[in-house]
């Protein structure tokens, strides 16, 4: 899958209609690039003019912020924003809600002044717009369990946008007892996810997993990599992954684009 390097805009910024911003875990993990790969399809089956950085990305910060390690978050996102500034950058999307909230919200106090959107709310503007359409009959029937990612929903109210997504599909969509603003979390935030679990004590990715095939989903949907993984994991775990996938939106909706005729 190639995709334009943002070099190919500098000489002419205004023609970018946003920066794809990949993020960590679709650089690493082979479960989160099969997510970017399902989005960029949609942003081509659209016709969207989008770039990458490539190698002149590095991490936002993100999981050295939560960890505390201030210092480390500001080196690189000084070094971003020098990268993003140098190209003009106006507009960027991005499949990770952490990536998404720190280049939204905490990017503009060190002078990373952007448009920040996170994929399902990009998406959204694209249907709006009349980009995209949506035909859902390939999951009439099914159910779907939508898991709310702490850094889309508390931290940026990004609540109802995934969902409305979701009921384009035609499926069942159905909520967990703890969702929206009380939701629990996939146990992966605040740089959690690189830590060890404690013995002997649940982890919160099995709590939540257990909650969500407590509804006896077809699908569990995320819009976070980080998510992505956890709920996985527990799934896996609850050796429930023949009967149960957990699925980004961006996957779900890749497969019920309306071919253009």
């Amino acid at each position: 899958m190639q995709v334009e390097h943002i070099s190919a805009y500098e000489h002419n910024p205004e023609a970018l209609e946003v920066l794809l911003w990949v993020g960590c875990a679709p650089a690493f993990d082979d479960r989160a690039q099969k997510v970017l790969h399902a989005f960029v399809k949609i942003l081509w089956h659209a016709k969207v003019k989008f770039a990458v950085l490539g190698t002149e990305e590095t991490c936002t910060g993100d999981p050295a912020k939560r960890a505390g390690n201030e210092f480390l978050f500001q080196m690189q996102a000084m070094q971003n924003i020098q990268t993003l500034n140098h190209y003009k950058v106006k507009r960027i999307v991005t499949i990770c809600p952490h990536c998404y909230n720190t280049l939204k919200n905490e990017y503009p106090a060190l002078g990373g002044h952007y448009e920040v959107y996170h994929h399902t709310t990009f998406i959204a503007k694209l249907i709006e717009e009349g980009r995209l359409t949506i035909e859902g009959g390939a999951f009439q029937g099914k159910k779907i369990v939508y898991h709310d990612s702490c850094y889309l929903g508390r931290a940026n109210q990004i609540y109802e946008i995934p969902r409305k997504l979701l009921q384009l599909l035609d499926a069942h969509l159905v909520e967990m007892p703890r969702c929206r603003a009380n939701g629990l979390c996939c146990g992966a935030g605040g740089a959690q996810m690189f830590k060890e679990p404690e013995p002997g004590k649940k982890d919160i990715s099995t709590e939540r997993t257990e909650e969500a095939l407590s509804l006896n989903p077809n699908y569990i949907a995320v819009a976070c990599p980080f998510c992505m993984t956890m709920l996985t994991d527990g799934v896996k775990y609850a050796e429930q992954q023949d009967k149960v996938k957990v699925q980004d939106i961006a996957e779900l909706l890749q497969q019920a684009l309306k071919k253009k005729s």
